[in-house]
């Protein structure tokens, strides 16, 4: 690998953008494709594909083998609310290579006792996010039923291109919260991209069991996402 190809995959890095690098097997020649950045039709299927499973793999396109490295920013989860489901999603989320950070400003819930080795922040998100802003590898879960903390980071997570955003709430909470977030500008296809009731659908109960629900639809999410790409290269 030549060294602006590897300066190209650190700069990705730095960036959270993903990147592949893909090697022709029968010349050795390395190239680095930055998502985001043009790319031609003929390579689509393969590199795309490759960034939705997130695992290298072996294509031929045309009469070429090629070995394509993917490399990934690491997904997170950020975490609206100190609330119990956070806690077991604490617990499930590292298992499925999530980093994890919960966000509320109501310090009798977000203490130490009850999120030990978890990156918690007592502040409220608009003054956290400005700072920690999110993007195509974060999932956002907003679960403290409160629009004064909710409706800020949802807002930002549609704006930043999350790969997930849910909430938690009753149909009825989130048609509440659908119009206040067209009112204050929304676009509609935009709100419509909010998982709510938030998890998969599989009759979850306790915290538990909500939490499991939550995580399968953020890994769903993100192997399902759409990559994306600038116009064709020629």
């Amino acid at each position: 690998m030549d060294i602006a190809t590897l300066q190209t995959l650190n700069s990705a890095r730095a960036a959270r953008r993903a990147s592949v690098a893909v090697t022709d097997l029968a010349t050795g020649r390395t190239q680095a494709f930055v998502e985001g950045e043009p790319l031609t039709p003929e390579w689509y299927a393969a590199i795309s594909g490759a960034l939705r499973s997130g695992r290298p793999t072996l294509a031929v396109v045309g009469e070429r083998s090629l070995f394509i490295n993917v490399h990934l920013p690491p997904p997170r989860i950020v975490v609206i609310g100190a609330v119990h489901i956070s806690q077991a999603l604490a617990q499930l989320a590292p298992v499925a290579g999530f980093d994890m950070s919960i966000i509320d400003p109501r310090t009798a819930f977000a203490t130490e006792e009850r999120f030990r080795g978890v990156e918690l922040i007592a502040d409220w998100p608009e003054d956290v996010l400005p700072g920690r802003p999110l993007d195509r590898y974060t999932a956002l879960a907003a679960l403290t039923h409160d629009p004064k903390i909710d409706d800020f980071p949802i807002r930002a997570a549609l704006e930043g291109g999350c790969f997930y955003v849910g909430a938690l709430g009753s149909r009825r909470t989130h048609a509440a919260r659908m119009e206040r977030l067209r009112l204050a500008g929304v676009a509609a296809e935009d709100v419509d991209r909010i998982r709510a009731p938030i998890g998969l659908d599989i009759g979850a109960a306790s915290p538990a069991e909500i939490a499991v629900a939550i995580l399968a639809e953020i890994i769903a999410a993100l192997r399902n996402r759409e990559v994306g790409w600038g116009r064709e290269a020629s």
